[in-house]
């Protein structure tokens, strides 16, 4: 099993930026595909961005290119979400998530999955 660790939620202004981390206890961390998935308010959850194991290859939904950065640190076995420029429909649950196979910017897949963690973006 994969024990999947968030970190880093919580209310924030538009504009402002918040942190998120999500702390693995896979014991081959970097050959694990990891994500971010967040699921608004009356909305479906959906991909909001990905690394491959290396670090090398990245996807972002498009509402989030330029203002999200995902990254990761395979010796502390964690992943990031840095999220600047926030904006209230940002406002989600956002859920860790990883697999050990499948491409990077596929949805599909994701079979561990740590507990969501709540981001509020006010206006």
């Amino acid at each position: 099993q994969v024990q999947l660790v968030p970190s880093g939620g919580g209310l924030v202004q538009a504009g402002g930026s918040l942190r998120l981390s999500c702390a693995a206890s896979a014991r081959t961390f970097s050959s694990i595909v990891m994500g971010w998935f967040r699921q608004a308010p009356g909305q479906e959850r959906e991909l909001a961005a990905s690394i491959s194991g290396n670090g090398r290859d990245t996807y972002y939904a498009d509402s989030l290119k330029g203002r999200f950065t995902i990254s990761r640190d395979n010796a502390k076995n964690t992943m990031y979400l840095q999220m600047n420029s926030l904006k209230p429909e940002d406002t989600a649950v956002y859920y860790c998530a990883a697999k050990y196979g499948g491409g990077t910017a596929t949805a599909g897949g994701f079979n561990y999955w740590g507990q969501g963690t709540q981001v509020t973006v006010s206006s």
